[in-house]
Order: structure tokens, then C-alpha cells, then sequence
């Protein structure tokens, strides 16, 4: 989906009016167009002969800090729905001044 949509964003920059009056922007959204239609062919080619998995494992070993993030945010996804089940408990109870302390907590 990303590289079909980087393909359409340098479609559209080449259709754009700056292209006929700029003859070095032209040059470089060419360029540009060129490279994305490259990497759409090459994502398609990796996933259409059913090699996503080791697609992935390659952009992962290329980019460790992605891994990296997704494990951050996957452990911060289970912290906020650990600690919105915690709100949701304190909301349900009797509004007390300690239940209403930890609810702002």
C-alpha cells in the first residue's frame, strides 16, 4: 500500500503545471517517478510470489531500529489498555475521595 501510494503522489507531482515551466523539476519528479514505480515493482514482485515473510525479514535486518519501535509500541499499546481497564474500574465505582484521587492518578 505504501509503495501504491508513493506511485500515485509522483503521478500526480508529474501532472503538475510547475512540470511544464520548470524544466529541472520535471527532471527530478522523473526521477522520483522512476524510483517508485521501481520499489512498487520490486514490493510487488516479493509479495506476489508469496516471499512477504522474508521481504520483511530483510527491511527489518536493513532498518533494526523498526523492529526496535514496534516492540516499543506494542509494549505501550498493552500498558494504555492495561491502564484504561484501570480507569474504566474506577469509573464504575462509587465516586469517593480516594477513588476519585486514583481516577485522576
Amino acid at each position: 500500500a505504501m509503495s501504491k501510494s508513493a506511485v500515485k503522489i509522483s503521478s500526480d507531482l508529474l501532472s503538475n503545471p510547475l512540470c511544464e515551466q520548470e524544466p529541472a523539476f520535471l527532471e527530478m519528479v522523473t526521477a522520483f517517478d522512476t524510483a517508485m514505480k521501481r520499489m512498487d515493482s520490486f514490493n510487488q514482485e516479493k509479495v506476489g510470489n508469496g516471499r512477504a515473510g522474508a521481504c520483511v525479514r530483510w527491511f527489518s535486518s536493513v532498518f533494526p531500529s523498526l523492529n526496535m519501535a514496534v516492540k516499543r509500541r506494542e509494549q505501550t499499546l498493552q500498558d494504555y489498555k492495561r491502564l484504561q481497564s484501570k480507569v474504566e474500574k474506577y469509573e464504575e465505582k462509587e465516586r469517593t475521595g480516594p477513588v476519585l484521587a486514583k481516577l485522576h492518578q
